[in-house]
C-alpha cells in the first residue's frame, strides 16, 4: 500500500500553524517506509522507487509525505522516463553459504548471481531431521509460494501448520495441514510444535503468540524482515526461491512421525449445539460458516474473532481476512469493502460485534453508493465481551462495557442497505443462505447471549 499525505507548506513546517502535525513521527512506526519529500524532483524519484519496492521487497505500507508547494510544483516530464538505479538486494535469493554452524541470531543473506550452493550445515539439519515441521507464515502468500510450498510439503512428506495470518495456504483440509499452531492452535499443531526436532519457519515473524507451540527443536527461519529474524539459521530472503533451492534435498522417511500426529485432533471440539431461545454466539458462528459457502470472511475485533478462529475450516488462501498483530475493532467492515472491490465475483461476510460496527458505521454509505454484496452479520451483545470478561476475572466486575445499542436495522434501513433480525437456532443458517441470493449488501442483526464468555487459552 502506498499512503500519500498532503501537509501544511515547508516553509510554515515546525510553525505550529494550523492543523499542522508532525504526520512522519505518526507514520514511521507503522509503516515500511515513511518520507517527507523536500524537493520535487526527488519526489518523483521517491515514488517510484516506492513502487518498485512494493512490487519486489517485504510488504507493507510505504508513506509518502507532501508539503502543500511540493505538490504545486511542476516538474520535468523526463524524470517519470528516467530508469532508476537498483541497489543490490536480498529481494531475490541464491548463493547459500553455510559451511560451518552460525551463531544463534545471525542473517545470512542469499544473492542472486551464484549458481552452486554450499550450503552443507542446513542440509546437515535437513538430512538428520526425523519429526520436521514447516511453519508456514504470511510470507508464503507475498512471495507468491502457495502451490511450490503445497508441491514440497507433498513430494517430502512434511506436516504444515501456520500462523494466524496463513491459514489457508494449505487447505485445513489436507491430510498434511496441523491447521494454527500457537495461542490458539490446534492440539495437533502445538503437539507438532513442541515435538518437533525441526522446524522451517517460512514467511513468519515468529511472534509470542506463534512461539507458545514450539518446543526446542532447530528453527531455520526465512524471512524478508531482517529484524524478524529469530531462528537457529535464519535466512534474509524470499521464501519462493528458498523452497526452490532446497526442493531436491532429501528428508528421512516420516511415516512415523505423521502415524504420530495422527493421535492429535485438529479442530477444537468447541460444543455448538445449543437449542435455547437465547442464541449463544458460538451457535451463530456456526451456521454463519455453514452458510456462506465459498465466500470470503472478513472478521473484526472482539469475542466473535475467538469463535470464528475456533470454528472455521479454512480451505483457500486469502479467504479468511482479519486485522492482523494490532487487533483493531472496526477494521471489519470497511475492511470488506477493500476485500470486495479486489475479489468483485466473491461474496464477502463480515463478522463484526455492536462494538465494533459502531467505531466505522458511516461505512455502509460506501457499500450502498457501491452497492457491494457484502453481508454484515452483527453479532449484539450489547457489550465489549472480551473486556467485561477481563473486567469480571480480574477486576471484580464490569466498568463501562454496556452499550445503549441504536436500531441497527433501522440504521442501516437509513443508509438504504436491507437489514433483518435473526435471534434463534437456525436463524442464522437460513438468513446467510438467503442473503447469497440476493447478491446485494445486507445487514444480518443477530441478537446473542451477552453473558456468554469465550474459552480462555491454556
Amino acid at each position: 500500500m502506498l499512503v500519500i499525505t498532503g501537509d501544511v507548506p515547508s516553509q510554515l513546517k515546525g510553525e505550529n500553524v494550523f492543523q499542522e502535525v508532525d504526520v512522519n513521527s505518526v507514520f514511521r512506526p507503522i509503516t515500511i517506509q515513511s518520507h517527507l519529500i523536500d524537493d520535487p524532483q526527488k519526489g518523483i524519484t521517491i515514488i517510484r522507487e516506492a513502487l518498485s519496492t512494493l512490487k519486489m521487497g517485504k510488504t507493507g505500507p510505504i508513506h509518502l509525505n507532501f508539503p502543500k508547494d511540493i505538490l504545486q510544483a511542476e516538474i520535468d516530464s523526463y524524470l517519470l522516463e528516467e530508469p532508476l538505479l537498483q541497489e543490490k538486494s536480498s529481494l531475490l535469493l541464491g548463493e547459500l553459504a553455510l559451511e560451518e554452524p552460525l551463531l544463534v541470531g545471525e542473517p545470512v543473506e542469499l544473492k542472486a548471481e551464484s549458481e552452486e550452493i554450499p550450503f552443507n550445515y542446513l542440509k546437515q539439519l535437513i538430512v538428520n531431521s526425523e519429526k520436521p515441521l514447516i511453519l508456514a507464515g504470511a510470507g508464503v502468500l507475498w512471495s507468491h509460494a502457495v502451490e511450490d510450498l503445497e508441491i514440497f510439503i507433498e513430494k517430502h512428506q512434511i506436516p504444515v501448520a501456520t500462523t494466524y495470518p496463513a491459514r489457508g495456504v494449505i487447505s485445513e483440509d489436507h491430510p498434511l495441514s496441523l491447521g494454527l499452531i500457537g495461542l490458539r492452535g490446534t492440539p495437533a499443531a502445538n503437539f507438532a510444535g513442541k515435538n518437533a526436532d525441526l522446524v522451517l519457519a517460512l514467511g513468519c515473524r515468529l511472534s509470542e503468540r506463534t512461539r507458545k507451540g514450539l518446543g526446542k527443536g532447530s528453527v531455520i527461519q526465512v524471512n524478508l524482515d531482517e529484524t524478524v529474524l529469530r531462528g537457529d539459521v535464519n535466512i534474509n530472503g524470499d521464501v519462493k526461491a528458498f523452497l526452490e533451492k532446497i526442493k531436491e534435498t532429501r528428508f528421512k522417511n516420516t511415516n512415523k512421525w505423521l502415524d504420530e500426529l495422527q493421535k492429535y485432533e485438529r479442530n477444537h471440539g468447541v460444543f455448538t449445539e445449543f437449542e435455547e431461545t437465547l442464541l449463544k454466539p458460538q451457535r451463530a458462528i456456526k451456521e454463519i460458516l455453514e452458510g456462506m459457502g465459498d465466500s470470503i470472511v472478513v472478521n473484526d475485533a472482539g469475542s466473535h474473532t475467538t469463535w470464528v478462529n475456533l470454528l472455521m475450516k479454512v480451505k483457500e488462501s486469502s479467504s479468511l481476512i482479519f486485522s492482523g498483530g494490532f487487533g483493531p475493532m472496526g477494521y471489519g467492515v470497511p475492511a470488506a469493502v477493500g476485500v470486495s472491490l479486489a475479489r468483485p465475483h466473491k461474496h464477502v461476510v463480515v463478522v463484526v460485534g455492536d462494538g465494533g460496527f459502531q467505531m466505522n458505521v458511516q461505512e455502509l454509505a460506501t457499500i450502498a453508493e457501491m452497492d457491494l454484496p457484502i453481508i454484515i452479520c452483527l453479532l449484539n451483545n450489547q457489550s465489549l465481551g472480551i473486556i467485561r470478561q477481563w473486567q469480571e476475572l480480574y477486576h471484580d466486575g464490569p466498568f463501562q462495557v454496556k452499550l445503549n445499542n441504536p436500531d441497527f436495522v433501522k440504521l442501516a434501513t437509513a443508509y438504504h442497505i436491507k437489514a433483518i433480525i435473526a435471534d434463534s437456532p437456525g436463524d442464522v443458517l437460513v438468513a446467510v443462505q438467503d442473503s447469497l441470493k440476493l447478491n446485494k449488501p445486507l445487514l444480518i442483526e443477530i441478537k446473542v447471549d451477552e453473558n456468554e464468555d469465550i474459552p480462555l487459552p491454556q
